[in-house]
């Protein structure tokens, strides 16, 4: 594994394995705890929000990934003509932060499930510190075989098999919690905020699709199944979760669908969802956040910092206070969206897609800026980052969202356009 570009020869990945990873990595029971969140809109301004938001960051999601697709390279390396080639090292630092924290509350979610779901049997089945570990390892082996052919074929497998585990579950919430839902809620929560939460789960993955859409075959097929897979399962996610916690006023709605499913019978599927949908939604933390890694020194094995990344993250896990889950998204969202504001600009506005990809790496070439750092760029960040957190400490009812991307891209677009950059 490098972050080297990667050849058109060499890229092994068609639109269906873009589709099954992505609809892989949405099955999550962190996306049914964050529909939960939704529930103070009451049903229909939850749903509305839940399909633009998904519109919306799905969008800017997949576009991250076409930088990787057309020209081989990681998601980090594709901050680097915007930023500097130094300047990409800040991103790349705060996104393994981001992507450690995501494996380690997959991991608490996965453990806090797979324990309820044993407590029947008791003893170590029932500890969620067991479940924690016992995932958490899985993870890790599977984030090691990533690319490989046998990988391919388990990815595949474990993905059909939880998008079946998916009907059986979503048969089950309709039955339990589909009656009189669109008459619950309060419509307490302003729709733009929870917009902002909608927006949060698809921007987490910006910052590595590209990762993944590097070893695509064709750039157009991996866009429309990146953001056909995710969008499907994603939103399907935060209904269930919508639903549940509306009828019931569950705060961990996913933990209540499980423990109907296996009063009901079906604790095997159940504890399927469990264990597999984790590790698909969260080996992909743990293989980007060595990609991130890498580019900032290649000077460790890559295999040496992802096993420290699946050990840290298991470690968190044990320890991290779930009641900040919600913060944890807001912060994402006000690293990340001014961040690719600026990075999506820069490739689509100002430099019509085109690269000088043999100097991605080259000191004192077109992207090294002022010793390895575009200082517009970073103005343009930090305007935006600012802008999102006004707004969230104003209490503002508009959200930080597209507001910070808008605000960083427009900054950076002028600033850069002037002085005759791009």
């Amino acid at each position: 594994m490098d972050i080297k570009p990667i050849g058109a020869s060499e890229r092994n990945l068609n639109g269906i394995d873009y589709f099954l990873l992505w609809a892989g990595v949405a099955i999550s029971l962190a996306e049914i705890w964050a529909g939960g969140f939704l529930a103070p809109m009451g049903f229909w301004a939850g749903f509305f929000a839940i399909v633009l938001g998904h519109l919306i960051g799905n969008t800017l999601m997949a576009l991250g990934g076409v930088i990787g697709s057309q020209y081989g390279i990681t998601s980090m390396v594709s901050v680097r003509p915007a930023f500097g080639i130094r300047g990409s090292n800040l991103p790349a630092i705060l996104n393994i932060i981001q992507l450690i924290g995501w494996a380690s509350i997959m991991l608490i979610i996965g453990g806090r499930a797979g324990a309820m779901l044993g407590a029947p049997f008791g003893g170590i089945l029932a500890s969620s510190q067991f479940w924690i570990v016992l995932i958490g390892i899985g993870t890790l082996l599977w984030a090691l075989g990533t690319g490989r052919s046998i990988w391919k074929i388990l990815q595949t497998t474990a993905v059909i098999a939880l998008l079946l585990v998916i009907v059986l579950m979503s048969g089950v919430a309709f039955g339990e919690f589909g009656s009189g839902v669109t008459a619950a809620g309060t419509g307490q929560m302003p729709f733009m905020i929870g917009l902002d939460l909608v927006i949060a789960m698809p921007i987490s993955w910006m910052p590595l699709v590209a990762d993944y859409a590097r070893f695509a075959k064709k750039s157009g097929p991996a866009f429309w199944n990146t953001w056909t897979g995710y969008f499907i399962v994603s939103s399907w996610m935060y209904l269930l979760g919508l639903m549940a916690t509306l009828v019931t006023g569950e705060t961990d709605p996913g933990a209540l669908i499980l423990q109907t499913m296996g009063k009901i019978g079906f604790a095997v599927p159940a504890l399927v969802m469990v264990v597999f949908s984790t590790i698909t939604s969260d080996f992909p933390d743990i293989y980007s956040a060595t990609c991130s890694m890498m580019n900032i020194s290649q000077k460790i094995k890559a295999n040496t910092v992802m096993w420290v990344a699946g050990i840290l993250s298991i470690v968190v896990a044990l320890v991290f206070p779930m009641e900040q889950y919600e913060n944890f998204l807001l912060f994402i969202g006000a690293m990340f969206m001014p961040l690719f504001g600026v990075v999506l600009t820069d490739y689509f506005l100002l430099r019509k897609g085109r690269l000088e990809i043999e100097a991605i790496d080259t000191v004192g070439g077109p992207y090294w800026y002022y010793k390895g750092v575009n200082i517009i760029a970073a103005v343009a960040w930090a305007a935006g980052f600012v802008t999102f957190e006004t707004i969230a400490l104003m209490n503002y009812p508009v959200g930080g969202s597209i507001p910070s991307m808008l605000v960083a891209g427009l900054i950076y677009f002028y600033m850069t356009r002037g002085r005759g950059d791009g």
